[in-house]
């Protein structure tokens, strides 16, 4: 039985995979937490508004200047990583579309800075400089992803880590020195240049990257790989316009009938829900779906699913029982006693977390077997569910209603799941010899 054990932990990729992760996550969660003391300290509440509304910005127009292709190319790069007239195909055709896509965007954001400074901070801030900078800043980010996800495409996740902790580790040095220095000013000008010096270190770390780039050539774009990429494109921008929209819906009709307050309680609540479910999301991220791209049956997707479930499932569900133990702690360290009363939207929000980790495995097949059709109304259902469950909640039970909705809208959208697969994960199959 011993043996056994020490078998399981010494011999199993994911257990082993889990453990670096974990490291990186850990890394990440520091470096966050050192930065929100910082903004907190030289910057102060009002700041920290200022510091969000570029964050926010800033991700939608990544998400825009990468066209959403993270996930085809890691399942691509992943599908054909044998196949070297194909990998080529892919990796130059996706370097033109992202040198494109991150040269347009950018373009647009470095021409219309005026009017995107006045819509993100007011005309009494004047920070056109700042987001030209960004938009400068825009094509090593699409770079650095494109390098990131054919790493991941390839399994190289060591390696992949390694130079996340790294980016990390220097990002909050850079970060802390440069709100130390001008303030505000210092932060935003963080956000807006540091993928730059992200991109050099991500390049620096990947000798062998540089072996890749030789076979990317404007000849070899393909046009079938430019469909094929299309499916994750419309996935992942869908998932990246509908899902905020519908979170800033909630949180109005938060404001409107309960107060800001509340509607802060809830944004803490969502920010502790980021940081524990940072492990998952990377893990997934970085072992399932490259994973569920290379199979082809059936019988492996069960294994993968059921594997994962026994691995790493049980781990987070003791996290989460540890979590709510310690969520008054939790809430003092991170944030202040004033954020008090987010302790009554642990208990849904946790429950809702675990079903959605359990759906997010099974999901994860939609992107690696391009099923958009599925991905689409699943989705549509979920963020409606989301939604129209929130209002009717929220008027019953107030600012706990949120998160009751958040817990209805995982236990069906995981039923919806496993009604999809249901033969993939329960029926009979034939393993073929």
């Amino acid at each position: 039985m011993k043996q056994k054990l020490k078998s399981f932990f010494t011999d199993n990729h994911l257990i082993k995979l889990a453990s670096l992760n974990s490291i990186s996550i850990v890394v990440r969660v520091l470096t966050g937490f050192i930065t929100s003391k910082f903004i907190a300290i030289f910057v102060g509440p009002s700041g920290l508004a200022l510091v969000g509304n570029l964050r926010d910005f800033m991700t939608s127009v990544q998400a825009f200047s990468t066209l959403g292709l993270y996930n085809g190319i890691i399942k691509y790069v992943a599908e054909f990583k044998s196949d070297v007239k194909e990998l080529s195909k892919t990796i130059s055709t996706t370097f033109y579309l992202l040198l494109f896509s991150s040269s347009i965007v950018g373009v647009y954001c470095f021409f219309n800075a005026h009017y995107l400074n006045e819509a993100l901070f007011t005309r009494e801030h004047n920070y056109v400089h700042i987001i030209k900078i960004l938009a400068v800043a825009l094509p090593f980010y699409t770079m650095k992803t494109l390098v990131f996800s054919v790493l991941n495409g390839l399994s190289k996740q060591k390696k992949l880590l390694f130079i996340t902790i790294l980016s990390h580790i220097i990002g909050v040095a850079i970060n802390g020195f440069l709100i130390w220095k001008f303030q505000l000013k210092g932060a935003l000008i963080h956000i807006a240049a540091v993928e730059i010096v992200l991109c050099l270190i991500t390049l620096f770390g990947v000798s062998r990257f540089w072996n890749t780039a030789r076979v990317i050539s404007f000849k070899k774009i393909n046009l079938k790989s430019i469909k094929n990429l299309s499916v994750f494109s419309i996935m992942a921008l869908f998932s990246a316009t509908v899902l905020p929209m519908v979170s800033v819906l909630i949180r109005n009709y938060i404001i409107d009938g309960l107060g800001e307050n509340a509607a802060g309680y809830w944004v803490a609540m969502g920010r502790i829900s980021n940081y524990y479910l940072m492990f998952i999301s990377s893990l997934v991220t970085l072992y399932i779906l490259p994973r569920f791209a290379s199979i082809h049956t059936n019988l492996e997707f069960r294994k993968e699913v059921w594997s994962f479930y026994k691995t790493i499932v049980p781990i987070f569900g003791l996290g989460l029982v540890v979590i709510y133990i310690c969520r008054n702690l939790i809430i003092q360290v991170i944030f202040t006693k004033d954020f008090s009363e987010v302790q009554e939207l642990f208990f849904w929000q946790l429950l809702g977390d675990f079903l959605k980790v359990l759906s997010m495995v099974v999901s994860y097949q939609f992107l690696a077997k391009k099923m958009l059709w599925h991905y689409m109304l699943s989705e549509i259902f979920s963020v409606t569910l989301l939604y129209f469950a929130s209002i009717y909640f929220i008027d019953i039970y107030g600012l706990k209603g949120v998160v009751i909705a958040h817990f209805v809208d995982y236990l069906l959208y995981y039923i919806l799941l496993l009604t999809i697969f249901y033969k993939a994960l329960f029926g009979k199959l034939l393993e073929k010899k």
